[in-house]
């Protein structure tokens, strides 16, 4: 293949640990495909590693992790920026796209507990920390007797929190544990009939100016194209409810020969009310529509107000 570009291709990262494993993950997929292409890691802080303190709905929600590295693509200080995907907003930014989708880690939640007791096995009114209205509305329905706890902090701070008992337990996402080597501390993976995911979790999206053909052509060696079509139906039944609401929505998909398989969730944060919808299709796209429209139809519309 023709060299894309001549130039030092700049990739930024946000300053956590796991931001930084993503970015040189990609980094390191990219040094392999183009060996002879010379690359540069940019560290970028925005507000939501700034503001540590406060939940995400308070503070603007999920943009609050990107808009400083779409605000640098944009300027050309950097070319390209890593994001978990579950962190994008569904709207993708003004001059900017998903220049491709990696391969996905596993995408399930998982519990991590000071005591190693599983979410059945925790006491009446234990302390639970998540600051996800989506894990926070499928651990209510399954168990509405445990006592949720707000928790925010890189991967390292909530889990030292959990360790040194500041909580009973808590939940993060599997894929973040094993990236970071920490799988040793997991307790129990949720099962998917418990937990559904954000749609996107465990993938990781390249993100770069859309008109720039010789970025795009260089991300091409390392594009999942099952990945992709897997979240983009995930994402697709999220932008049908409303894109960025702040009400609990879970998604996950997997391929099932030439189809998709999707599940979704709508719930109230009490948990006293979950909707799951299930569809089969082979256009993502498509699928997530039809997906939102069964989940409006069984009522989603209020519990999405």
């Amino acid at each position: 293949m023709n060299h894309p570009t001549t130039r030092t291709i700049k990739l930024g990262s946000r300053p956590s640990k796991l931001a930084r494993w993503q970015t040189e993950h990609v980094l390191t997929l990219l040094k392999s495909a183009w060996p002879d292409l010379s690359f540069q890691l940019a560290i970028l802080v925005t507000t939501g590693d700034k503001i540590i303190d406060r939940p995400l709905p308070e503070i603007g929600g999920k943009g609050v992790f990107t808009e400083e590295l779409e605000n640098a693509l944009l300027s050309g200080e950097i070319d390209l920026a890593v994001h978990s995907l579950k962190d994008l907003p569904v709207e993708n930014a003004a001059g900017l796209g998903i220049g491709a989708v990696s391969q996905r880690a596993c995408a399930q939640d998982v519990l991590i507990s000071a005591k190693g007791e599983t979410l059945s096995e925790l006491p009446a009114g234990a302390r639970l920390g998540t600051s996800s209205l989506r894990r926070e509305a499928q651990v209510k329905a399954a168990r509405p007797d445990l006592n949720i706890l707000p928790l925010r902090g890189n991967v390292d701070t909530r889990l030292r929190k959990v360790l040194e008992g500041e909580y009973d337990a808590i939940i993060l996402a599997a894929a973040g544990m094993e990236r970071l080597d920490l799988a040793k501390h997991i307790t129990e993976y949720l099962s998917l009939d418990i937990m559904l995911p954000a749609p996107g979790q465990g993938a990781l999206a390249i993100q770069c100016r859309s008109d720039d053909a010789g970025l795009l052509q260089l991300l091409k060696p390392i594009h999942d194209p099952a990945t992709c079509r897997a979240v983009t139906a995930e994402r697709a039944f999220l932008a049908a409810l409303g894109g960025g609401c702040s009400a609990p929505v879970a998604a996950y998909a997997h391929p099932d020969g030439e189809q998709l398989e999707i599940t979704g969730m709508v719930g109230s944060v009490s948990g006293q009310q979950v909707i799951r919808v299930s569809a089969v299709g082979e256009d993502p796209n498509a699928l997530g529509k039809l997906l939102a429209q069964k989940a409006l139809d069984q009522g989603a519309a209020e519990l999405l107000r």
